[in-house]
């Protein structure tokens, strides 16, 4: 392209061409890393599906054990608790170490996972040691090393990085599943329950299974197989949860050894973090906890199903149709479609206006309507076939009110009108063409689609009132509330970007008053004046006007690093009170 018998001009195109594919290069690299930050968010949106799943049928467990008028179901349900207890302990566990893999990886890669919830944080939500089993919530977007892999294949492979022999971290987590694994359908297996003569709840003790090492099969569906026959060979599984014990067996279990590229005998660890980029490293644990909280899931569901259901004989079917009694204009919703009694292997046949419904699961047909502007009578017809094959067909109705938007969230406690503030107020009257505020120890104004509220004088409380008026202006008051009134809080001091007692950069002159995130009002604050002292200084503190402190850029400099540096400043608000603020930073 640039040989030696070409010319200078052909020689120049030939490293202009050069210089084109090495960027293709970096986009098509830019454009598979940011894939990555894509599957990784919705890998995280799937976990929190299935924990949804698990907390969905757990509280369902939950609410059985406290239902007093059925006293055999609730003992049941309260024992069976005590298995749930065991798999949410077993998740959680694993959900926490693969949280900490994820942290140790980015912050080898040098990525800042101390800030939280701030602007470009790598971290949204925190671990919380009262949701232990959600796993911490990361936007992959503002890591800055997208592209490095070294200290993944270190973490998690290992120092010498034998993708054949994997010796680091990533074997720990292998291990750890495999044992998660063994544990939860250990649990399941034994969850069983029963009534003895004297009504007392007890654990049926024949049932159990120890789950197999299973590493060598050719796809799911051998291993499907293999675990059916070892079930099976042990005779000790409850025949209804064969299928499930079989799904968490499969759903977390991975081949430990295959080709890759032609080279045999390469470890899942080793096939899964070679070269892996961080983003997509941290995609493949996310993948991992799902697994985790999938197996949490089914688990939890089967066992809930030991209360209420396979117990009890039914000889008749009837058709059901349930969802929202009311609905808002332009909603979309869902009306839920179902026998009373159906077969996992025959799922109901459902229509809607003459059409067929297509997404049936779980022997429910689920209709999607959009709202219209009044109330709705939907209908149609719901079938399953009997043994023989015949359709049994029922027709099915459902009314449903549509309502105008309306809601109504409080927090008793935090009622509060601050003075010389435009304070913003929301108020609907659900069910009444027009909606007025009024207000007494305030003053009202409308606003848009709200009002403003001021306190007036120094009372100390004032009370709003909400009223809807009729079509032929009659009034009608719903609601009235008192609430207290109060100067605004003082602000926080800031040098710069950084908070009062953080560690500030001598070289910014600015300072603000200003609230912090936790204080959700929209106020503006003004410096009068400064002055700033740092210990041992000699001389009269150097002070001014207005926000700017370059006046103390001499003090500032002399300074040595680690002082710490102290203003005292005047500053106003929008109430035209004036507060004396103080802040101490480091340097």
């Amino acid at each position: 392209m640039a040989g030696g018998k070409e010319t200078p001009r052909q020689k120049m195109i030939g490293m202009m061409y050069l210089v084109l594919t090495a960027l293709l290069a970096l986009n098509v690299s830019k454009s598979i890393l940011d894939a990555f930050v894509a599957i990784e968010e919705n890998m995280q949106q799937a976990n929190l599906t299935e924990l949804a799943r698990g907390d969905e049928k757990e509280a369902a467990l939950v609410e059985v054990s406290t239902d007093k008028s059925n006293q055999v179901a609730m003992a049941k349900a309260k024992k069976l608790l005590e298995a749930v207890k065991q798999i949410d302990d077993l998740a959680a566990a694993e959900i926490k170490k693969i949280d900490d893999l994820k942290f140790e990886i980015l912050e080898a890669c040098g990525e800042d996972m101390k800030s939280i919830a701030k602007p470009e944080s790598i971290v949204t939500i925190a671990y919380s040691k009262e949701r232990p089993l959600k796993p911490t919530r990361m936007n992959l977007e503002f890591v800055s090393g997208k592209d490095k892999y070294d200290d993944p294949m270190r973490i998690m492979i290992g120092a010498e990085t034998d993708i054949k022999k994997p010796d680091g971290k990533g074997m720990i987590m292998f291990n750890d599943l495999k044992k998660y694994r063994d544990a939860v359908v250990q649990v399941l297996a034994g969850s069983q329950v029963a009534t003895d003569t004297s009504g007392n709840v007890t654990t049926v003790k024949k049932f159990k299974f120890t789950s197999p090492d299973i590493s060598k099969y050719k796809d799911q569906t051998e291993l499907g197989v293999l675990v059916r026959k070892e079930i099976k060979k042990q005779g000790t599984v409850n025949e209804d949860d064969v299928d499930d014990i079989i799904e968490i067996y499969r759903g977390l279990t991975k081949i430990e050894y295959s080709e890759v590229h032609g080279e045999k005998g390469v470890h899942w660890i080793g096939k899964t973090f070679d070269h892996s980029p961080s983003v997509a490293a941290i995609a493949s644990l996310t993948s991992l906890q799902k697994d985790v909280l999938a197996a949490r899931a089914r688990a939890v569901n089967r066992i809930r199903m030991r209360v209420g259901g396979g117990e009890y004989s039914f000889n008749k079917v009837m058709e059901l149709a349930y969802g929202p009694e009311v609905v808002n204009q332009n909603e979309e919703f869902e009306v839920q479609v179902l026998m009373a009694a159906f077969d996992t292997d025959k799922q109901p046949e459902v229509t809607y206006n003459g059409e067929k419904v297509t997404n049936v699961r779980d022997g429910k047909g689920y209709v999607k309507v959009k709202a219209g502007s009044s109330n709705m009578t939907l209908s149609g017809t719901v079938a399953i076939r009997k043994k023989n094959g015949d359709l049994t067909t029922r027709e099915w109705s459902k009314e449903i009110v549509v309502m105008k938007p309306s809601g109504s969230i409080e927090l008793p406690e935090m009622n509060m009108l601050y003075r010389g503030y435009p304070n913003k107020v929301n108020a609907t009257a659900s069910g009444y063409p027009t909606t007025n505020l009024s207000a007494s120890g305030a003053s009202v104004s409308k606003s848009g689609e709200g009002w403003i509220v001021k306190p007036a004088g120094r009372g100390k409380t004032a009370t709003l009132s909400v009223s809807g008026r009729t079509a032929d202006g009659k009034s009608v008051t719903l609601k009235s509330m008192q609430f207290r009134c109060s100067n605004l809080p003082d602000p926080e001091l800031y040098w710069g970007g950084v908070k009062n007692g953080g560690k500030a950069s001598k070289s910014q002159t600015k300072l603000f008053a200003k609230y912090p995130p936790e204080i959700p009002l929209n106020a503006s604050f003004s410096i009068v004046k400064w002055e700033c002292q740092v210990p041992g200084a000699q001389g009269k503190p150097p002070g001014g006007p207005g926000s700017n402190i370059s006046a103390a850029t001499n003090l500032l400099r002399a300074a040595k690093p680690g002082s710490q540096v102290s203003f005292i400043c005047t500053v106003v608000g929008p109430d035209g009170i004036q507060r004396k603020k103080a802040g101490a930073f480091k340097i």
